[in-house]
This record gives structure tokens, sequence and C-alpha cells, in this order.
């Protein structure tokens, strides 16, 4: 089995990849916050194994990507411990054996280098990847794998939370999309405002990307909360969550 390691802002994802069937076998998350992380790390993991009759000899291989460099030394030294390998942590200079080609490998996020990699593997270019986490970012690639560029908004959750710890009186809501976009009372116009005003957002930010490239793109979403805006059915090409999983497994693959 694969084992990818995908940490970010808010999660660490644990997933196994089997190769003979193909799938995404397991999935569970921890919080990212490294003094939390430390102890679910130590009890969290050995017990989800356990309890799903995994062995650790089953793992052959571990790829990692990361965009909290702060918890990376944490997770590589679990890794030795527990799983006795170490992983292979995605870097920049793992883009050099890539079909997709960024100019400033050492800026964009190695989570964004694993969406596009799966997309550009599973669709060809151009593509534009759609990824619904705790920021909304547009990555942007052209027919010859080239990174055109990325476009970064604060993700849904991210914009409910900042109205609720700037505003007195505005609660923090759940993100869920309402019937009307009139809001009828305090909640339902906070989740009237951000999430048809994100639909609003999300079109107006592809059409912009059309616009200026004068190209046609498969448009792909991942991450989340991909699902939450269900009124931006047929946009997609697909809504993939497994995404930035696939694309790890693929850029380890040509380097490890």
């Amino acid at each position: 089995m694969f084992l990818a390691i995908d940490a970010g802002n808010s999660n660490v994802v644990f997933a196994l990849f089997d190769a003979k069937s193909r799938t995404w076998t397991n999935q569970f998350r921890l919080e990212t916050k490294t003094p939390a992380l430390i102890a679910q790390l130590s009890k969290k993991v050995p017990l989800y194994f356990l309890e799903h009759g995994i062995s650790v000899d089953q793992i052959q291989k571990i790829g990692f990507s990361s965009v909290v460099p702060e918890i990376n030394g944490i997770i590589e030294q679990f890794c030795e411990h527990f799983f006795g390998k170490r992983p292979y942590l995605i870097q920049a200079k793992s883009f050099a054996a890539l079909p997709i080609h960024t100019h400033r490998p050492n800026e964009i996020g190695t989570d964004l280098m694993c969406n596009v990699m799966a997309a550009y593997t599973r669709f060809g270019g151009p593509v534009i990847v759609v990824d619904f986490g705790t920021a909304l970012t547009f990555t942007t690639v052209s027919q010859s794998g080239e990174v055109l560029g990325v476009s970064i908004v604060p993700g849904l959750q991210t914009a409910i939370k900042a109205l609720f710890m700037n505003t007195s009186k505005l609660p923090e809501v759940e993100l869920q999309l309402p019937d009307s976009v009139l809001g009828k009372n305090t909640i339902h116009a906070i989740q009237s405002g951000v999430l048809y005003g994100y639909t609003g957002l999300i079109k107006g930010m592809l059409e912009a990307i059309r616009l200026e490239t004068g190209l046609t793109f498969t448009i792909v979403a991942t991450g989340g909360l991909s699902s939450i805006l269900t009124n931006l059915e047929g946009v997609f090409e697909t809504v993939d969550r497994n995404l930035t999983l696939d694309g790890l497994r693929l850029i380890t693959e040509a380097n490890f």
C-alpha cells in the first residue's frame, strides 16, 4: 500500500492507496495545530491501524505534501518511528521530473502542484483546478503543462469565521446553501451573502481567466468544501475530493 500524508492549514490527511484495486481504501484526518498533533499522532494513528486491521508492514511507500513547514519534522520523525520508513517530502526540486512546470517552483504550494499533476495527467491541458480549502485557489495550466498562474481568495469557512470574529453580533453559521438569495434572518443572510456571493466569484474568476488566455479549459474542483455550492453543477467537469492525494502519489512515484 501507498500512504499519502497531506498536511494542510486545518488538517493533516492520511490516506491509503491499494495498488491492486487502484483505489483509496482508507482515509482519516488529524488537526494540524502542533501541540494537539503530537498527541494525536502517537495515539490516534496506531489506534486507527489497529481498528482497521492494517499492518504497518503493508505500507510500502510514503509520500508527504505539506504547506505547514513547522510540522514537517514531527511528521517525518513519526513515520520513521511508527512505520520504519522515511516519507518522501515533496519539494520544489520534485517538480523537475514532472510533465507540468512552473517558473517559480519555490513559491507555489506543493498541494497546488499535486492538484494540477493529477488533473493534467487525467485530462491533459488546458485545465483549471479550483480547490475549496482553507483558501479557495484557482490554478491554471496550459496545453503544454505550464502553470500559467494561481489566484487565491479566502475559503468559504474562512470567510464565515472572519465575519464571526470581526463583528459583535453576527454568529458563526453552518455552511449550507439557503433556498433563497434573500436572507430572511441573520443566519440565512450570512449564508446567502457568502455562498451565493462565492458562486458569483467562482464563475467570474473562471470567465476572467478564459478571457485573458483565450483558451477553453477543463474545470476540475477538489477540496473538502467542494460539494457545498450545489448551484455550480455543470461548471465543473468533475468534482474529485481525492485529486490532491492522486497528485501526491504521482509526484512521489515520479521521484522516489
